[in-house]
């Protein structure tokens, strides 16, 4: 059966030298004097969307995070996010073994990978961009744009496969490659496997004690990522 294969962005496929949180920070600037709660949330493993809420929780002023004023929010952020990267892009880098991992993904007929990502849509394509990676390279995606919660990301994702596999994929059958607990997490609700990888925030041993199905240090040995991502039983 043909594997459904999403990758997360931040920490998975890249390390952006921190350009969205900067320019989350350059966004709320535009509302506080002091930014300094900004640095007290974690982003790694989260949508956009909840990093906002998040964020106006720590500055004090929940009620701030409606629907509309995240919504602009986020129209601010991307700008900062564009602004920074064309600045600072050459320090974006592609994490080890990620191109040659793709390129194999993208000589076989038996996988369609997409991204299952927090970041909204447009903030993926632009990191993607500025790490050399072509957006093309994914037949679809479920963002932080599509939803704040990202369990729900994998069923979104699923959905969009359909024309891709004749089916909505579940189960062992959709595999989620990320670097945080909630990437190993996310996909229990369709039963998905998580494939993990230590080049974020997580080591090894976190990320198997959230569940993972494999974890590896850096993804740089492309054939026995293969083997696990490919692999519908367990050992």
């Amino acid at each position: 059966m043909r594997p459904l294969v999403l990758f997360d962005i931040d920490g998975t496929l890249l390390l952006s030298a921190s350009a969205g949180s900067r320019a989350i920070e350059a966004a709320f600037a535009e509302e506080y004097d002091d930014t300094s709660f900004v640095r007290t949330v974690r982003f790694d493993g989260k949508t956009d969307p909840q990093i906002i809420r998040e964020l106006y929780s720590a500055a004090g002023h929940p009620e701030r995070a409606t629907t509309a004023r995240i919504a602009t929010l986020l129209e601010r952020y991307l700008t900062h996010l564009e602004q920074g990267l064309a600045e600072r892009g050459h320090l974006v880098r592609i994490l080890p073994g990620i191109v040659q991992l793709l390129d194999a993904l993208a000589t076989r007929s038996d996988a369609v990978v997409g991204l299952l990502t927090g970041n909204i849509a447009s903030g993926a394509r632009l990191k993607l961009g500025a790490a050399g990676i072509a957006f093309n390279r994914f037949a679809l995606g479920a963002y932080g744009s599509d939803s704040a919660h990202r369990h729900e990301l994998p069923a979104i994702a699923a959905a969009r496969a359909e024309p891709f596999l004749g089916r909505i994929p579940t189960g062992a059958s959709v595999v989620i490659l990320g670097d945080t607990p909630a990437d190993v997490t996310c996909g229990a609700s369709i039963g998905a496997r998580a494939v993990a990888v230590a080049t974020g925030s997580y080591s090894v041993a976190e990320l198997n004690a959230a569940g993972a199905w494999r974890s590896f240090d850096t993804f740089a040995d492309t054939e026995a990522v293969l083997e696990a991502v490919l692999c519908s039983t367990s050992n």
